[in-house]
């Protein structure tokens, strides 16, 4: 398999966590969002979307975050992402939906380039818009998972899961524009669970090959 992603790819980081958890051995490429190389040719015609992750693995290449988890909770169902009852696995979909869905679309780096761009909004403003989304979401995250008794050490229980895999690289990027943290105590200390974790550790930004 091949994971073609950016270190600071909210998207891409999923992935590689998830990648870790199943002990699976992948090539990793790089594309750099911030130098547009999603944009050259060569890339475009891997990911019309011009998108990453890209996950190849033989023939077949995948695209979106969420669908690759999927994929990889079907073809490496050990250990696993998603607990086994039905309404448990919706519940898991469901936190990992409010990141993957909900929270970043929002704020990734087109959204931000357009807004500053093409609408000529200012870095202030820009900023504003951030957290603003930020908070709505962490702080809806915040509300189901401390009040529900099925969150443990993790999102759903004591193993981490999809929807640790996408808080946590959520977190980072919050971090990233200091968006304040403290009203998500449960958060945080899932997050911290997690980063106790190699899984999670090894997939840090910061410990990327195109880490900058």
């Amino acid at each position: 398999m091949r994971l073609i992603g950016y270190h600071r790819s909210s998207a891409a980081y999923r992935v590689r966590i998830a990648v870790n958890l199943k002990g699976l051995t992948v090539e990793h490429g790089s594309v750099h969002l911030a130098k547009g190389e999603q944009k050259q040719p060569a890339f475009a015609a891997l990911n019309p979307q011009k998108l990453v992750p890209v996950l190849e693995d033989g023939r077949d290449r995948l695209f979106q975050s969420l669908a690759i988890l999927e994929y990889l909770e079907e073809t490496h169902p050990k250990p696993p992402l998603l607990p086994v009852e039905p309404a448990a696995r919706a519940r898991v979909r469901a936190l990992a939906q409010i990141v993957a869905c909900e929270i970043h679309p929002l704020n990734n780096l087109r959204v931000l380039g357009y807004l500053t761009g093409e609408l000529e909004i200012s870095e202030e403003a820009k900023l504003a818009w951030y957290r603003h989304w930020i908070a709505e979401g962490l702080g809806a995250l915040e509300a189901i998972l401390a009040g529900s008794p099925d969150t443990g050490r993790f999102c759903h229980g004591d193993m981490p899961g999809m929807a640790d895999v996408c808080l946590v690289p959520q977190l980072f990027n919050a971090r990233r524009f200091d968006c304040p943290l403290t009203d998500y105590p449960t958060l945080l200390r899932i997050d911290a669970a997690c980063a106790a974790l190699p899984a999670f550790q090894d997939a840090a930004p910061d410990k990327q090959s195109d880490a900058e």
